[in-house]
């Protein structure tokens, strides 16, 4: 399959393409189904969760299908009392604060703590004609959800208990790297064919910081990956400063957002790693001549890339047309196809 190639670096027939958040608010069938109900819900409902997951497989004829689900169904799954507010995102009250709080995490047991997670990716291996792709947080963006009590601009709680306490980071992120490699692997053993682990805000950190502070956690996971024979995928926004060592986690593709030529990034991360991305989430709002000019540019960037995964460089925009996102995979399969 082009996707699972294209990860590797091999040669494909067409460049594969698929979206961040393509299961979503910007799809009426999406709405319809989900309505107001919480998110946390549909979740553990298997049947809703497929059917979610293969609406813009279905609608787009995109190369790979992520499962429905969210990066704090772990947390929530060994008794942490988070909830995903819509507009706002994952919130929980007290926030972590001290050594004590680590007895609110416990280690994940997947086929209990994710029973409805597994359950939607092994149905869905039984449907899909393209890869699923599971998924999990990396720890330093689930800590500082864990931290903040909710989204930040700032981080700064976490950047302060970062720094004032070092051991008590490492034993938090510890922790959690655990509960996201225990997340991967049972995912790919109910039937992902690639993963990809979201470290979504660590573009908040300098060089010093991920280094000392994210990398290893990061590794940990990646490398406890090695095994079990799928594409790895790293993911963060605002990160690239930091590809180089994002690529030195571990990960077989690395997601690049907009701020980064392609060609640059390939530069950043070396040889033999395949780039995801990336063009800008904001562009799929503009007139169809400017998504085209922008997806060409993109397209264009990649000719050179050793394996290179169309996609955008953060989430779907709820305000997105699909219109414009089936513009886009027909563009790429059209423009690349040998």
């Amino acid at each position: 399959m082009s996707f699972l190639q294209a990860c590797r670096c091999e040669p494909v027939e067409r460049t594969p393409v698929w979206f961040m958040r393509q299961a979503g608010r910007s799809l009426p069938e999406y709405r319809a189904l989900r309505r107001d109900g919480d998110i946390l819900d549909a979740v553990r409902t298997p049947e809703i969760a497929v059917e979610l997951t293969l609406q813009p497989v279905r609608r787009y004829g995109v190369d790979a299908a992520i499962l429905f689900s969210d990066i704090v169904v772990p947390l929530v799954g060994v008794g942490v009392d988070i909830k995903v507010l819509p507009g706002r995102g994952p919130v929980l009250d007290p926030p972590f604060r001290d050594a004590s709080d680590l007895d609110r995490l416990r280690p994940l047991e997947p086929e209990s703590d994710l029973a409805p997670v597994l359950e939607t990716a092994r149905l869905l291996a039984g449907e899909l004609d393209v890869p699923l792709i599971g998924f999990a947080g990396a720890p330093f963006t689930l800590a500082s959800y864990l931290i903040e009590g909710g989204p930040s601009r700032n981080f700064a709680r976490t950047k302060a208990l970062m720094h004032a306490e070092p051991t008590l980071w490492h034993r938090l992120c510890s922790a959690l790297a655990d509960i996201a490699l225990a997340t991967l692997r049972a995912e790919v053993g109910a039937g992902a064919g690639a993963v990809q682990l979201f470290d979504s805000w660590a573009g908040s950190l300098s060089r010093p910081e991920y280094l000392r502070y994210a990398l290893p956690y990061s590794r940990t996971i990646l490398d406890g990956l090695r095994d079990v024979g799928v594409p790895r995928i790293h993911f963060g926004v605002g990160t690239g400063e930091l590809l180089d060592l994002m690529a030195q986690a571990g990960a077989d593709v690395v997601g690049i957002d907009w701020r980064v030529s392609l060609p640059d990034a390939s530069a950043r991360v070396g040889e033999g790693i395949a780039l995801q991305g990336n063009l800008d989430p904001a562009l799929c709002l503009a007139p169809p001549e400017v998504v085209e000019a922008a997806t060409r540019e993109v397209l264009a960037e990649a000719k050179t890339l050793p394996g290179h995964v169309f996609n955008l460089g953060h989430g779907v925009l709820p305000d997105t047309d699909p219109g414009v996102l089936q513009a886009v995979v027909d563009l790429v399969h059209e423009e690349t196809a040998r």
